[in-house]
């Protein structure tokens, strides 16, 4: 019997370049703060990276028109699906 074991890679905010998108899917943890859920960060909303701080820390987002800045380990927990470009 040939045991197939698949990984499946989950992509986060923190794996976005700067000017890509992604569709928020889910959370890694139970808790996100009550404060970027209020900002939009929910899941099936689009989020955009505009750029990252220097050592990529804090990240710069865009999540339904609010501008605001996360922390690199804060963005992991957050999964997404990256929106291709046309």
């Amino acid at each position: 019997m040939i045991e197939q074991t698949d990984k499946v890679h989950k992509e986060t905010i923190s794996s976005l370049r700067p000017g890509e998108r992604g569709i928020i899917q889910n959370f890694s943890v139970d808790h996100i703060p009550l404060k970027l859920q209020e900002m939009g960060c929910l899941p099936g909303n689009e989020v955009l990276l505009i750029q990252w701080a220097p050592f990529k820390d804090p990240l710069f987002l865009s999540i339904n028109g609010n501008n605001l800045a996360i922390r690199k380990e804060m963005a992991a927990l957050i999964e997404i699906s990256k929106v291709l470009s046309k």
